[in-house]
């Protein structure tokens, strides 16, 4: 061949295509003491291999396996623009534990995915240092996961995380829609803030009509910023719930869809919720975001868990042995509403939402 461009002639390697395998392996290097914090006595097998391992408990008679996998949706944005990228991977575990606690699963493993447009070994570190606090909070061990650098697919400092989590629970023992009776009560545990879900909304909001950064103060939030309280760490419930899930029907957890969309899965198709929408105060967050963005309140109650994390549905005489559980543990409770004859739809104040 001859009179083409010089530089189509240069060699090529990996790292000229965008993929640094030398951060790669550096990332490898700072990831092993996270995940070996994480390690519990079912953990089996070395940091850095093909695939993990797990030996299932004993004791159990009839087990059950329950997985989830989740994101973090856009409130990964927050973390990329702030620079802080050490809480968000706790979110996503605490997260995918609550999806399985629901069913009255404790974790036993969890894997993560992280893929950048460009691999930062300390980036990477301070994702999974938090899916690490994360594991420990959640007594659950970090047994494999994958790091990818994408050059054309997430444009830099993009990234993006993925988590999938096991639980174990005895079959005579799975919490759901079936045990739940006309008459039950409706616990409501707070959240801390937005959790997980809402942030595409919040943020052009806060972008569009408040018009902040996430370095600026947010409104009515006593001099925190807008990373402050957009980062706040989604809330684990299962140290909280965790002994008295005996006594517990069914739970919800009030993610993407809010209550209507979320309470709606743990109700029979002969149930309904009623939820009475004045046994709490909305936190201010919520009210800041519904002011600014002009937000119907039909659609902040879809978009936003407006300061309800997860729902239980007990029967009656155990309210008062939940709520206390809850106040141990520093989160508030209260009784939401109660179980009706219904269809399986979630009522706001006696109206379908």
């Amino acid at each position: 061949m001859s009179g083409g461009d010089t530089a189509s002639h240069h060699a090529m390697d990996y790292k000229s295509a965008g993929v640094d395998i030398d951060a790669a392996e550096e990332s490898k290097h700072r990831l092993a003491a996270h995940v070996q914090s994480t390690l519990t006595a079912g953990a089996r097998g070395a940091f850095g291999g093909f695939g993990g391992m797990f030996r299932v408990p004993e004791g159990y008679r009839a087990p059950l396996l329950v997985s989830s996998a989740d994101g973090v949706g856009t409130k990964i944005k927050v973390a990329i623009e702030s620079a802080r990228h050490d809480t968000i991977g706790h979110c996503l575990v605490n997260h995918c534990t609550n999806d399985i606690l629901v069913q009255g699963a404790i974790p036993m493993f969890f894997l993560d995915y992280v893929a950048f447009g460009k691999l930062h070994p300390h980036v990477v570190e301070a994702v999974v240092a938090g899916v690490a606090a994360g594991c420990r909070e959640n007594g659950c061990a970090l047994i494999g996961g994958e790091t990818a650098e994408m050059p054309g697919v997430y444009t830099p400092p993009d990234y993006d995380l993925a988590g999938f989590i096991t639980g174990i629970v005895e079959e005579e023992a799975v919490l759901g829609s079936a045990r739940v009776r006309d008459g039950d009560s409706l616990v409501a545990l707070a959240s801390d803030g937005l959790h997980t879900n809402g942030y595409s909304l919040a943020r052009r909001i806060i972008a569009e009509r408040l018009c902040l950064g996430v370095h600026d103060a947010f409104p009515d939030a006593d001099g925190a910023t807008v990373a402050d309280v957009l980062l706040r760490v989604h809330r684990s419930y299962l140290a909280c719930l965790r002994p008295v899930l005996n006594s517990i029907h069914a739970m919800a957890h009030i993610t993407g869809g809010g209550l209507p969309g979320n309470l709606n899965r743990a109700l029979p198709e002969f149930l309904d919720a009623d939820v009475d929408t004045t046994s709490w105060t909305i936190p201010s967050t919520f009210r800041v975001l519904a002011d600014a963005g002009a937000v119907s309140r039909h659609e902040m109650f879809r978009a936003f868990n407006m300061g309800v994390g997860m729902v239980v549905i007990t029967a009656p005489e155990f309210v008062r042995s939940i709520r206390a559980r809850a106040t141990a543990c520093g989160i508030a409770a209260w009784e939401l509403g109660r179980v009706v004859r219904g269809s399986g739809k979630v009522r706001l104040d006696g109206v379908v939402a």
